[in-house]
């Protein structure tokens, strides 16, 4: 509960101010003790159940990794938000210097030494020191340092452009709240489901001067506004929206949604007909009569297609599969019977196996899959043989008390040298195995390739976990040969997940359709850490969609009796 005067902060948010003040600290310089203090702390914090904030000091000061002093900062967050050594730090060190942080692969340390040997305060600057060779001039750089830190610069420049799902999300809730209630639909990339999107635009059929009245107070900025669009920024982001009369909202909220080598290749279609597809309608090439289009249906109906949904909209053969009223039956919500990827405070996860069962229960699901890390993965507390049977027990104590029934499995980690985490004999006592690379994301693509084909080939792994590592604007896929993976997988009946963690949103819809057509299973897992991350399904579901998947195509679909034969 928030108290009168504090400001509501998750231990999510505590942890991350001090890890945050910990890099500051590694940036300016600072005792090398301290920073280990913040970063243990921040760690510990994240990992606690209760509110921390709501904690009395002596209560914190018991938990591991909280003294007197960081104990003290926590109340400061708790009552501001912030706490003065942080906001110190942060006035002593440029802040173009402290965008360095978002750069992959170049942490505080290096920070520190790029700005004291080389003066470096900015991206721009550590660019131009790149570019002519001067950081491999440092004591522990060189010319692959060196170049490692231009592409992190171009992966850095590339994702500022779009934002991440979840933040498009955030964006899309606070402007339609704004607009209901009243008729409108986001378009773009985003009804189609993408993993990272542009701008946002939404289609309207409300009068432009409502629209203007309900988001002004929310907009930051107006960049235009005239009788067809009004273009607003929130949050640092563009919002267009389109104004459409009920007449000719279908072909608009088309056009709108595209992509645009989708909408160019349904023109020409439209003009081999004897039509002209735009925005309004469609227009009889031969009169110039304009037929004003209501609905999505209606345009698709008028050309003689199926329907095509917006996740298939990228011109990747979903036009002549509509022409010929072949397009797949696409997975929906409704056919999902379970989560397979979750964690628990056995190790970091943040919801015990009971709160798991409840979720399960209330989503009508029949079934989750426990998998917390392997004790190989250190800093997530992993478990051993010894915990996983301690664990197991556990799971079937809770199951007697639930009809949604938890199975025993675990996220075995794929070691350096392809070996796994656990041993075989551990691995054949569980229900379900996932195997994901959690280290050596530098590896050339071939040792990081044969490293997960190792574990394809394991008879133990059921599952390959992200398979491509990536954390969306954080950290680019580590360079395996997918294809050769999804060969083998294809061989072994090894299923690849899509893990539908809003920061990692992986597999790519191009590969889950390769791995559709080889005929290798795809499982979803929502990565749960949290109760409310169980939400995460839709994206899964969403990615599966793109991927042209149906429901035979996923292990969530499965009864538990299919699953566990």
């Amino acid at each position: 509960m928030e108290r009168p005067g504090e400001v509501q902060v998750s231990n999510r948010d505590v942890a991350r101010l001090l890890e945050f003040t910990g890099q500051l600290l590694e940036i300016s310089g600072g005792d090398t003790f301290k920073v280990r203090a913040y970063a243990r702390a921040a760690q510990e914090i994240e990992r606690l159940g209760a509110p921390v904030v709501e904690m009395p000091e002596e209560e914190l000061v018991a938990v591991r990794g909280v003294g007197h002093q960081i104990a003290r900062k926590v109340r400061e967050i708790a009552e501001t938000g912030t706490f003065r050594e942080l906001d110190r730090l942060k006035a002593s060190i440029p802040d173009s210097l402290i965008e360095l942080l978002e750069l992959d692969g170049v942490g505080p340390k290096t920070i520190h030494l790029l700005w004291k040997k080389l003066g470096i305060e900015s991206v721009a600057d550590l660019e131009r020191a790149a570019k002519n060779r001067r950081i491999r001039a440092l004591r522990g750089f060189g010319e692959k340092k060196e170049e490692n830190i231009l592409r992190a610069i171009v992966r850095f420049r590339k994702r500022s452009e779009r934002m991440t799902r979840r933040e498009a999300e955030e964006i899309v809730r606070v402007v339609t709240a704004a607009l209901s209630p009243g008729t409108f639909t986001v378009a773009g990339s985003y009804r189609r489901g993408r993993s990272t999107v542009g701008d946002i635009d939404i289609v309207t059929r409300e009068p432009r001067r409502d629209v203007v009245a309900r988001v002004s107070d929310l907009a930051d900025d107006v960049i235009d506004d005239g009788a067809r669009k009004t273009s607003i920024r929130v949050r640092g982001r563009r919002v267009d929206i389109r104004y459409a009369t009920p007449e000719i909202a279908g072909a608009m909220l088309l056009y709108l949604t595209g992509s645009k080598a989708f909408n160019i290749h349904l023109r020409s279609v439209a003009i081999a007909q004897g039509w002209t597809l735009n925005e309004y309608g469609l227009e009889e090439r031969a009169s110039g009569t304009l037929r004003p289009i209501g609905s999505e249906e209606a345009v698709f109906d008028a050309l003689g297609m199926a329907y095509i949904p917006p996740e298939l909209r990228e011109d990747t053969g979903e036009i002549e599969r509509a022409q010929a009223d072949r397009l797949p039956v696409l997975v929906e919500p409704a056919d999902v019977h379970g989560d397979l990827h979750t964690h628990t405070t056995w190790s970091d996860g943040r919801q015990s196996l009971a709160e798991i069962a409840d979720r399960g229960d209330a989503l009508g699901y029949e079934y989750i899959l426990i998998t917390d890390h392997s004790s190989s993965l250190g800093v997530a507390r992993g478990l051993d043989s010894g915990r996983l049977d301690d664990q197991r027990r556990e799971i079937e104590r809770v199951n007697r008390e639930h009809t949604c029934r938890l199975l025993a499995g675990v996220e075995v980690d794929i070691m350096t040298d392809g070996s796994l985490g656990l041993p075989d004999r551990v691995l054949a006592d569980l229900d379900l195995v996932i195997a994901s690379v959690h280290s050596g994301f530098q590896q050339e693509s071939d040792q990081i390739t044969r490293r997960v084909l190792a574990a394809v080939e394991n008879e133990h792994v059921d599952i390959i976990g992200h398979p491509t590592g990536r954390l969306l604007g954080r950290r680019p896929p580590y360079a395996i040969d997918l294809a050769r993976v999804i060969e083998r997988a294809a061989e072994t009946g090894t299923a690849l997940e899509i893990n539908a963690s809003p920061h990692r949103l992986d597999l790519d819809d191009i590969y889950i359709r390769h791995a559709k057509e080889m005929g290798v299973k795809l499982s979803i897992g929502t990565d749960s850490h949290r109760p409310a991350e169980f939400s995460n399904m839709r994206y899964g579901i969403m990615l599966a969609r793109r991927g042209w998947c149906g429901p035979a195509d996923l292990l969530n679909t499965s009864t538990l009796a299919e699953l566990l034969p």
